[in-house]
């Protein structure tokens, strides 16, 4: 039965004028190439939609010379199966369908995906062919070659700092914190009594220095430019201060603090006091000592 509607189907293409249709695809490929396609298009219509052109084919000619040949390969009839080997209705509706001129037909799905990755393909090609995209790649190697630049700087630095830490260190050790150079108690509190009317926050410095001073002379702080101050008054307990003595000096180290790093102006009646009781706790210590 698939035999005799293949044999239908064959029967019905208008193989009359193959040799015609022939020899005008002949002639549009060689004066006429722009009209070929049209052309072949109207002829796969004409034709039961037998597949006429193929992608492979570049030029005219190859569009031209396909289209021939399966035309040809459809009006030919197929030879008969000889009698003592009879062929099913399947195996020559396989065989019908074999032929070259059916093979495009069953490939036109794939041959779609094909081009259309191609196409894919040089888009993608022209975008990254681009100036934008050849400025961006120069961009992105300028930035790698900066930063591992910076990297290596930053290792030679390092091992730089690494290799004189510890001779720096040795040498610290060897001499110490720079101590500061103090006067007696009295002479700082004099040269704070002379500031107190025109330069109450000078007068307050000069105080302090009195207060360390003494501090210094009972052998009860060291003084050196990298202490804080805070940081005196934590050693007193271990260098022989009382408790009374110890929270003293803190209230007077505490208010200095908050006086002298503040932005508002010292009031001259409170840097009096201050100096004021500096000089007592002098007196005391000097008193405690006679």
């Amino acid at each position: 039965m698939m035999s005799g509607l293949v044999l239908l189907w064959l029967a019905a293409l208008p193989c009359e004028g193959s040799t015609r249709e022939l020899q005008r695809l002949t002639e549009l490929a060689g004066g006429e190439p722009a009209a070929l396609d049209a052309h072949l298009e109207a002829l796969e219509l004409r034709w039961e939609g037998l597949p006429l052109r193929s992608p492979a084919d570049e030029t005219p000619a190859e569009r031209a010379e396909t289209a021939a040949r399966r035309i040809q390969g459809a009006c030919t009839q197929p030879e008969t199966a000889p009698a003592p080997l009879p062929r099913t209705d399947r195996a020559r509706l396989q065989e019908i369908l074999s032929r070259p001129e059916f093979a495009q037909a069953r490939q036109r799905q794939g041959d779609l995906l094909q081009r259309l990755m191609r196409e894919l393909k040089a888009l993608l090609e022209e975008l990254l062919q681009t100036r934008e995209a050849q400025s961006f790649a120069t961009g992105t190697r300028t930035a790698v070659l900066v930063l591992g630049f910076a990297v290596v700087l930053f290792a030679v630095l390092r091992l730089r700092h690494w290799r004189r830490g510890p001779a720096r260190r040795g040498g610290d050790a060897e001499t110490g914190p720079a101590a500061m150079r103090l006067d007696s108690p009295g002479e700082h509190l004099a040269r704070a009594r002379e500031a107190l009317g025109a330069r109450p926050r000078e007068a307050i410095r000069e105080g302090l220095l009195a207060l360390l001073s003494s501090l210094e002379a009972k052998r009860l702080a060291r003084p050196d430019r990298v202490k804080t101050n805070r940081e005196l008054v934590d050693e007193l307990p271990g260098r022989g201060a009382s408790a009374r003595l110890t929270g003293e000096v803190e209230r007077l180290v505490r208010w200095y603090d908050r006086a002298f790093y503040s932005l508002e102006p010292v009031p001259p009646e409170d840097a009096a006091r201050f100096v004021d009781e500096v000089e007592q706790l002098h007196q005391g210590l000097a008193g405690a000592a006679a």
